[in-house]
């Protein structure tokens, strides 16, 4: 439903008011389609000229990376859908067909602007110096020295397949590049085709430098001119290029394995072969040759295949991003050292004397608050046990040896990871066997749900007796990904949360009593969606002209369909909504008679906005929680999450600034609209043209400035070398 056709619920002076049905599909977003819009976003990004130039190219990359993985889950699930003949509508009144066909249309839309976005950003690039040259645009002595390098390092790695009677088409693996090559046959019997796989990654870079520092050849094209050592004495008609996406969704029955880590095992090599639900081909193919692939590969070549024009493939200009050009990209970040913790000796004293402490990542470094909480805990002979979740980490994981470490010295370690965290399965299970092969107790969580809460529980015994610290935080242990995702975290030893944590490792480890009592925690599947929907009417029943009522949620999506029901009832109660949400969002606001107390923005910058916050006024006694959950079924009803209430009167504060700050955003932010479409703020004259995130950055450097004023010495090395 258009958003100015809305009107039409709004009843006419002296008219009855029209009971709306909140329950009708008109109501409600579809969910790949807002995710789809996300990445309209994203590709603004890349086109908006107040971004340094490599910063643009970095969002091009990213661009092409989640469609990539929106094809494998998303396009992947609603073909399973539509093969396994299910009618059934989504919350948004579509049948499956229905919403590919749409995704299908938008998918083609972004593709188009986002090849306009490549021709303007490669002219820029080369603007400053920065050249993708094509392999017959190069001097004879460079194209000598590039094939040259190509037979050294490259030619020993290709296999080509020819594809004939003899030899049947060949197995395509996900995601490759691939060269398809006409050739004249040596008999003279006609043409045959050849597959060649272009064996990017493993160290072999896309993008073949040449002599001068920023000059580059792509390695595809670079093959494709050098055919003649492949196929020699043999008469080459033409190459083209093609590219598969596979599906990703190949989960099997949980209750019926006798072993998770072998399901797991198994279903990864099923995604090996998995059905392939995209053929990308460069423009220009034959059509003889586009039909075939996509009758060999199984498609339908009306829909499944999509012409490319220029790059396939644009997740490898992340190569191009990181070239090292400072004047092209934003000044380093820095992450500081927390106010509260730097120069502090003992942290586990330093929680137990200022109470809970809040955590703003990636503003405040990574490294020297989780890590150093997680080492100081290995390391502490008072510390008895540590427990900890661990849905992904790093390839090379500080906070893995830190653990192992401990189990080495006898303590008792736990962790319970999840192996079905998608695309990190294979991380996970190597993590997996070696922590269990350095005695650490590893559980795969509860069968049926995934464990995604960020939970690291330490057990240590004071001078007054055991006493249980934890980091509960938003977003996952890896230092990478800290670097780059805007998360939260509280260190604390509350008992009373402490309490609520022994029975969640309780639960994690037997998998049994999911009704667990807990005092403080909401956790994920029994708690939460409950708690918070009781908080929505709450908030509604305590509204009144006097006392009004204020809901704001900070998260990644909103997709569930009674969370998204009850900020309808309670904007049509008279409470204020404001939504921070980073992408999928069902909620259509600004809509008369229904709506327009709400209001959504998505903040897209330099850092992936990731921290889960939750607001209510009640009255006055203001509530705020944040946790690992975003508002979709499938954290509220499917996984282990963990939400956790801020008491703090100061933590409470640092989250009320940094709602507003978010809120009042003009650099970064897009509001919503209701028919789903998003409009960019604007400064203004008058305004700050920084983004949230940069005063974020700023406030955390302001309050390390603070705390050395009080009389606290920095350390040599106290702010992270590693920039955001």
């Amino acid at each position: 439903m258009a958003a100015e056709s809305a009107e039409s619920i709004v009843p006419a002076v002296n008219e009855p008011a029209v009971e709306i049905d909140l329950d009708a599909a008109e109501w409600y977003l579809n969910r790949e389609t807002t995710w789809l819009e996300f990445n309209r976003r994203v590709l603004h990004e890349a086109e908006d000229d107040r971004n340094p130039l490599l910063e643009r190219v970095k969002f091009l990359a990213i661009l092409s990376s989640n469609m990539d993985e929106f094809f494998m889950k998303r396009i992947g699930g609603l073909k399973q859908q539509i093969g396994a003949g299910v009618h059934e509508l989504s919350v948004d009144g579509q049948t499956p067909q229905e919403q590919m066909s749409a995704c299908h249309q938008m998918v083609r839309e972004i593709k188009l602007e986002q090849r306009r976005a490549g021709k303007r950003l490669t002219a820029l690039m080369r603007r400053d110096g920065i050249k993708i040259s094509l392999y017959p645009e190069l001097s004879p002595e460079q194209q000598t020295s590039v094939r040259q390098f190509y037979i050294d390092n490259i030619y020993p790695l290709i296999s080509p397949m020819v594809m004939d009677p003899a030899h049947p088409f060949p197995f395509i693996s996900n995601l490759s590049l691939n060269l398809l090559v006409s050739i004249k046959r040596p008999d003279g019997k006609g043409t045959a085709l050849a597959r060649i796989k272009v064996p990017t990654g493993g160290g072999i870079h896309r993008f073949i430098q040449i002599d001068e520092q920023t000059h580059y050849v792509p390695l595809e094209n670079v093959i494709a001119h050098n055919l003649d050592l492949l196929f020699p004495g043999v008469e080459i008609q033409r190459w083209d290029l093609f590219r598969v996406t596979r599906n990703a969704i190949t989960e099997r029955s949980e209750e019926q394995a006798n072993d998770l880590l072998e399901l797991i095992e198994s279903e990864l090599r099923d995604r090996k072969f998995a059905p392939i639900v995209r053929l990308e081909v460069s423009n220009g193919m034959p059509a003889v040759h586009r039909g075939m692939l996509a009758a060999e590969l199984g498609l339908d070549e009306d829909n499944d295949v999509f012409d490319v024009h220029g790059l396939i493939q644009k997740r490898d200009l992340f190569e191009m991003a990181d070239i090292d050009r400072p004047d092209l990209r934003h000044p380093p970040h820095h992450p500081v050292d927390n106010a509260k913790i730097f120069g502090e000796p003992n942290i586990f004293h330093l929680i137990r004397s200022q109470g809970p402490i809040l955590l703003q990542h990636p503003y405040e470094s990574f490294a020297t608050t989780v890590e150093r909480f997680v080492r100081e805990a290995a390391r502490d002979p008072k510390v008895l046990a540590i427990k900890m979740t661990l849905y992904r980490t790093a390839e090379k994981s500080r906070i893995v040896d830190y653990l192992m470490e401990a189990a080495h010295i006898g303590k008792l370690v736990m962790v319970a990871v999840e192996l079905k965290a998608r695309f990190d399965e294979s991380a996970n299970i190597r993590w997996a066997n070696q922590m269990e092969q350095n005695g650490i107790h590893v559980s795969y969580g509860v069968v049926g749900l995934k464990t995604h809460s960020k939970v690291v529980f330490v057990l240590r015994r004071d001078y007054d007796g055991l006493r249980r610290y934890a980091h509960l935080g938003t977003g996952n242990y890896h230092s990478g990904t800290a670097r780059i995702y805007s998360d939260l975290g509280m260190l604390t030893c509350d008992p009373v949360i402490g309490e609520d944590l022994t029975e969640l490792f309780n639960f994690l480890t037997t998998g049994f009593v999911p009704n667990r009592d807990y005092k403080k925690l909401l956790p994920a599947p029994k708690h939460l969606k409950k708690g918070l929907l009781a908080r929505i009417r709450r908030e509604i029943d305590l509204h009144s002209d006097e006392t009004p009522g204020h809901i704001q949620f900070k998260m990644n999506a909103l997709e569930d369909k009674d969370i998204t029901r009850a900020l309808y009832e309670a904007s049509l109660a008279g409470v204020k909504v404001d939504l921070i949400v980073r992408d999928t969002c069902r909620l259509r606001p600004g809509i008369p008679g229904l709506s327009e107390n709400v209001n959504v923005i998505s903040i897209v910058g330099r850092v992936l906005e990731h921290a889960r916050i939750f607001y209510f006024r009640n009255n006055g006694e203001e509530e705020y929680l944040i946790g690992s959950a975003d508002c979709m079924r499938r954290n509220l009803e499917s996984r282990v999450e963990i939400v956790v209430p801020i008491d703090a009167p100061d933590l409470k504060k640092s989250l009320r600034e940094i709602l507003n700050i978010q809120l009042d955003d003009h650099r970064a932010a897009w509001d919503m609209q209701s028919d789903g479409s998003y409009t960019q703020r604007k400064p203004g004259r008058r305004r700050n043209k920084g983004s949230s995130q940069d005063k974020m950055l700023a406030l955390a450097e302001k309050r390390l400035k603070a705390a050395t004023r009080l009389g606290k010495k920095i350390k040599p090395g106290r702010k992270e070398r590693k920039m955001i």
